[in-house]
């Protein structure tokens, strides 16, 4: 190299030298690493000879011992990693082992709170400090989209910043639907300038990015860039928001209300959005579906049955989040298909069921007809303040079910899920079902009629299980299957 002067070789791949494109005349070391054609330089900070040979041996002693105890010998900043990671994120994606909109939202949360907070930190310098404060450094530095997690006052300079930020977002959204409406933009910026006060991020949203942050840091494991030291499986303690449902009484409401919707309808074409989107809505309440699990459902994937009475059933063969899974529905949801069937232009085995009015599959599945139907019912907000989605269709079915006496284990079955995830965002639904067990003895508090018996016959059934004859070599249940 050109640049190179004074060089010296210390030993076979080490060497040190100056370089003639600088003013100062320090040395620099450079070391070969072992079986690999790649080379770590260091600055020595000196222009003595003697001392610069010194600390050149001393640094190829601490590479060696990093190679030798499998520590990363090369620095590289947070982004370069969150890259490389989302670069296999979206391998996974073309492979079809995530879905297609999952690199997408690690994309947007990398290149904008993390790179804002670590983009340039060395990924070895990472933390538990910059882990545990992240929570307290995105309230401050970042606006949530509801008030229900209180709201902050910020500097004029903030406000402005915020603003033009939102309005940069909303453009680009809008301009990729081929919308333009500059006028509607700057209305909203100008609204959070005069107020001054955005909302706090909601601890849902922080979590949401701290998966995010601990998968890069697990990357950076995996790729021997950190020691396993570095793997954060603890996070901070946040706030976990229940999940939205809608009771019994909303339900029957946005039943009455989604039927009236539909035939306030003005033309033909919103006609048809607000049938499907209405029998959409019913559908998933009765099967609890995800929303990319509505999605891709085609019609391939609806099969008649009948259960052990005779009954008339529907089996769907449902996809997403990577998985598949059958589950089962009662006759209702197959006649609530059928009506869509019956407007569809897209009704071939492999066509999706939920569709525009040309027959092509409906990304959105929606949204904007939820909102205003939802809208129409009063029902938009849940009674934590959260605005509802598609979503909460699903956590319906569940909550529905539970209350029924389903059996948690084949509810999780039937919703492709665990039964760890049931019982952490449904377990208030026990409690409100075993009310009478739960206020039993409580001033005022009445026992039902009848529960003396109730508890009666299962003492004489438990009692009758005890002494049913067992087949030979068989253990009471409480003593199978004990270490020995």
């Amino acid at each position: 190299m050109a640049f190179i002067t004074d060089k010296q070789e210390l030993k076979p791949g080490l060497i040190i030298f100056r370089r003639a494109d600088v003013d100062h005349r320090n040395y620099y070391c450079r070391i070969k690493l072992p079986k690999a054609d790649r080379y770590k330089t260091y600055s020595l900070k000196t222009s003595d000879t003697h001392a610069a040979r010194e600390r050149a041996f001393d640094h190829d002693a601490d590479v060696r011992f990093r190679l030798k105890h499998d520590v990363p010998v090369f620095n590289r900043p947070f982004r370069d990693v969150a890259k490389e990671y989302l670069a296999s994120q979206e391998a996974r994606a073309k492979r079809g082992e995530i879905s297609a909109a999952r690199p997408k939202k690690l994309k947007a949360v990398i290149e904008s709170a993390l790179e804002a907070y670590v983009g340039s930190t060395q990924v070895h310098l990472i933390g538990d400090e910059l882990w545990g404060g992240y929570p307290a450094w995105r309230r401050e530095n970042g606006a949530g989209r509801n008030k229900r997690n209180g709201v902050r006052e910020v500097t004029a300079a903030v406000a402005e910043q915020l603003a033009a930020r939102n309005a940069a977002a909303q453009t680009k959204a809008l301009h990729s639907r081929g919308i333009y409406r500059g006028k509607l933009l700057e209305s909203k910026s100008s609204a959070v300038l005069e107020s001054r006060t955005v909302a706090f991020i909601s601890d849902a949203t922080i979590r949401f990015e701290m998966s995010i942050f601990a998968a890069v840091m697990n990357f950076a494991i995996k790729k021997r860039y950190v020691p396993a030291s570095q793997r954060f499986e603890e996070r901070p303690k946040l706030k976990t928001m229940r999940r939205d449902e809608f009771t019994l009484e909303e339900y029957r409401k946005l039943h009455v209300v989604g039927r009236a919707w539909v035939k306030a309808s003005s033309k033909p074409s919103s006609l048809w959005y607000r049938t499907v989107a209405y029998n959409m809505i019913l559908i998933a309440c009765n099967t609890g579906m995800r929303p990319s699990e509505l999605k891709n459902l085609r019609w391939r994937d609806i099969m008649p049955a009948k259960d052990r009475e005779g009954r008339e059933i529907v089996v769907l063969f449902v996809q997403g989040k990577g998985k598949s899974r059958k589950l089962v529905a009662p006759k209702s949801v197959g006649e609530f298909l059928d009506r869509i069937r019956a407007i569809s232009r897209a009704t071939a085995p492999d066509d999706r069921v939920f569709t525009t009015t040309t027959g092509e599959p409906a990304k959105s599945l929606y949204k904007r007809l939820i909102e205003d139907v939802l809208t129409e019912a009063a029902l938009r907000e849940g009674a934590h303040g959260v605005p509802r989605s598609t979503y909460c269709f699903r956590h319906t079915y569940a909550t529905f079910r539970l209350q029924e006496g389903v059996d948690v284990y084949f509810l999780a079955e039937q919703m492709g899920t665990s039964v760890k995830m049931i019982e952490d965002h449904y377990g208030h639904v026990n409690t409100i079902k075993h009310a009478d067990r739960v206020l039993q003895g409580m001033a005022g508090w009445d026992p039902a009629a009848g529960s003396d018996e109730v508890d009666a016959k299962a003492s004489k059934a438990a009692a009758t299980r005890d002494k049913a004859p067992r087949s030979k070599g068989s253990k009471p249940k409480g003593q199978r299957n004990k270490p020995r």
